[in-house]
């Protein structure tokens, strides 16, 4: 491949809903300009973007996959995403590294949720786009419905290039409303300039009139001759294009049929014409040495820095971190340097990859992306730089995974397997984490939704052979007291030689500071207990607040103070004592006559749920129903409304499916653990039910 200057490269990011037909257009492209002789399919597993075995398997993109097109004497990287929402991580990667987007919408299905996400994440990183409405073959396609739906959610801002026409139903060609010119398809992308049909000239005269007001509106000068009813030159119209589409006041939309290759040219010219290379946007970071300002901006002049963006882990091909240099330029056999981890690495080989094609290159220019093999101690959001010159660019920030299950292994001896595995899966998904929860005994998984969380199984035995199995994982209750009460404990064994014997009276009362686990107090007088036991009535005190006997939680918010006892002056121990204080307090919490009147509190989170106006109420219904608390609304823009709710944690095991299922998968939620608090009687009785089998298996082991 050939090595090209920053202002001949796009990196272009495809975008879209789920099965909208991102990687069918990637696809055509790659027929298209002779990458591949024949267009595979996505439901018959054979593409050059989805190639992972998860992704041939259920027919839908997983991962990102990077395609650079040759085109024109440009090169376009070509980002193709997945659409479905479980895997935002890798759309939000690739946004970091694009600097442009196509957002692919299907004429029949018309704007769906991911498109409407699709927008918003290009708002939030102000990256100009274009549409390219694809399927225009299908008999239900709508291209005018489309063009409308676009519109009424995004404004004024869109602008047809192309107005499409067909003969006998059949789509065969469309209007360069641009270049006010007919384009007939011939064979695949191939076409003929034609005359604009009468049946579609009212269109196109509409969709010209609104295009050339938009160009008139970009600058005074324009204004003042479209005042003056003059024609402007086409020179005129596609500077003005030009700079509108940049700056993201004009959004194109182009039509074609990626399936049979029409319109596949068109965008490629589209997005030489419209899109801006790297030189059209800056990037800044800061020394490490200093913490002076680095202005990169893809500068070809400046010193090598260069950001990895992705990583992908094959356990058959090692490890590739997914590079776009930001400035100076990386050669196959420089010397690297990572300002996040302090390490230096010499490189043996630069790759470019296509899918899972890996095509060794020389160097690369400013602003191109490409790959490097194995780097030890290199993770995504790490950047490289040379030692002289060590620099740091901000990193990725991904949505934060709140969907969470519990993983067990199948087959015992595999849990070192199994962290490994999620290691290396970790590293390629960064809103994929794996918790270990001590308190719990159990490992949780953290995914943006279900569905990534079964690929995470999937891939661990396909993969890593590693069986494993997910299961509702247990809430971190915590238990604590109510009521004063004193309780003795007495612990006397006697072996043979030296017995043991300690002996304590404790009182036990509500500390009223639920952050603190327990304190300790002694009020003995008379020295019926000696001083240097009283750090072992501590420690038992210390070892018994981690498993309350109610159900096993931790215990908090409590006051133990010893008051009295008694001693042996052979026979008391250190472990004597400390087993007398497990006694009291055991007593404390399950003596039938009188207790301390234990209770189990919940955590509670503080929620908020950003959702469409017309879907508050449901919303605020379901909440209550999780025995949530709403406290009120904010309008966000977009007519969005974010509520804001107090909700049990164990009431939201699988909310990320329910919010979509509600909503149709634009509603969006977050939250924290706030507080804790008593948990309803029946709640409580019914998790120390559940509870008496994990303290069973916890006495086994």
């Amino acid at each position: 491949m050939n090595t090209y200057k920053s202002e001949a490269i796009r990196n272009v990011a495809i975008l879209g809903h789920g099965g909208s037909g991102k990687t069918t257009l990637v696809e055509a492209i790659a027929l298209t300009k002779g990458i591949i002789s024949r267009q595979g399919r996505v439901e018959e597993g054979n593409t050059i973007s989805d190639y992972d075995k998860e992704e041939i398997k259920r027919t839908f993109s997983i991962s990102t996959s990077l395609i650079p097109v040759e085109h024109d004497g440009i090169k376009i990287n070509f980002l193709d995403c997945p659409g479905y929402f479980d895997f935002v991580g890798e759309v939000e990667e690739a946004l970091d590294a694009a600097g442009a987007a196509i957002i692919v919408v299907n004429a029949k299905a018309g704007v769906e949720v991911g498109t409407i996400k699709a927008w918003e994440m290009c708002e939030k990183k102000k990256l100009p786009r274009m549409f390219f409405v694809t399927a225009m073959d299908d008999p239900n396609a709508n291209f005018a419905k489309v063009v409308e739906q676009l519109t009424e959610n995004f404004g004024t801002k869109i602008a047809p290039f192309h107005t499409p026409f067909f003969e006998n139903e059949k789509f065969v060609g469309f209007v360069n409303v641009v270049k006010m010119g007919g384009r007939k398809f011939t064979k695949g992308s191939e076409y003929t300039e034609c005359e604009i049909p009468d049946s579609v000239k009212d269109d196109v005269e509409l969709c010209r009139h609104d295009l050339i007001e938009a160009i008139a509106e970009s600058s005074e000068e324009l204004m003042e001759k479209y005042f003056a009813e003059e024609e402007f030159t086409q020179e005129e119209i596609d500077k003005a294009l030009h700079a509108t589409v940049f700056d993201g006041s004009t959004v194109p939309v182009l039509a074609g049929a990626a399936i049979n290759q029409q319109g596949t040219v068109m965008l490629l010219n589209a997005i030489k014409s419209y899109l801006p290379s790297p030189l059209n946007h800056k990037v800044i970071g800061k020394s490490a040495k200093d913490d002076s300002e680095f202005a990169a901006n893809y500068d070809i002049n400046k010193p090598m820095t260069a950001k990895v963006f992705k990583t992908i882990v094959d356990p058959f091909i090692g490890k590739y971190s997914m590079i776009k240099v930001c400035s100076g330029v990386l050669t196959s056999d420089a010397v690297i340097y990572n300002a996040d981890k302090d390490t230096e690495e010499k490189l043996s080989r630069l790759y470019v990859l296509r899918g899972k094609e890996t095509i060794e290159v020389k160097e690369l220019n400013p602003g191109d992306i490409g790959a490097i093999g194995k780097l030890s101690n290199t993770q995504t959001g790490d950047t490289l730089s040379t030692k002289a010159n060590p620099v740091v660019f901000p990193r990725c920030q991904y949505s934060v995974p709140y969907e969470y299950k519990k993983v067990d292994t199948k087959n015992k001896g595999d849990e070192d397997k199994f962290a490994q595995a999620m290691a290396k899966l970790c590293e390629e998904d960064k809103t994929l984490k794996m918790v270990l929860d001590k308190e719990n005994r159990q490992t949780l998984i953290y995914g943006i939704g279900g569905q990534q969380l079964d690929i995470v199984v999937s891939k661990l035995s396909q993969r890593y052979k590693v069986e494993v199995e997910l299961s509702k994982p247990r809430v971190p209750y915590r238990e604590t007291i109510r009521k004063k009460v004193e309780k003795q404990g007495k612990y006397k064994k006697q072996s043979g030689g030296h017995g043991q014997y300690g002996d304590v009276h404790m009182r036990f009362e509500p500390l009223g500071d639920m952050e603190k686990s327990y304190e300790f107090a002694e009020e003995i007088v008379g020295g019926v207990v000696p001083k240097n036991f009283f750090p072992a009535v501590e420690k038992g005190l210390a070892e018994s607040v981690l498993k309350g006997p109610l159900a096993g939680y931790p215990v908090v918010g409590l006051k133990a103070t010893l008051f009295y006892g008694s001693y042996h002056p052979v026979d008391s121990s250190e472990m004597a004592f400390k087993q007398a204080a497990r006694l009291a307090f055991k007593a404390a919490f399950t003596d039938p006559k009188e207790n301390c009147n234990p209770c189990l509190l919940e955590p509670i989170v503080s929620m908020k749920v950003l959702v469409p106006d017309k879907f508050t109420g449901d919303i605020m219904g379901d909440l209550n129903k999780r025995r949530g608390r709403v406290l009120g609304m904010n309008p966000v823009a977009g007519g969005k409304q974010e509520i804001m709710a107090d909700v049990p944690l164990a009431e939201l095991y699988g909310y990320s499916t329910d919010l979509r299922s509600m909503t149709g998968g634009i509603g969006d939620y977050s939250y924290t653990i706030d507080r804790y608090e008593q948990a309803p009687a029946d709640v409580q009785a019914k998790v120390v039910e559940e509870a008496a089998k994990y303290m069973t298996e916890d006495e086994e082991d």
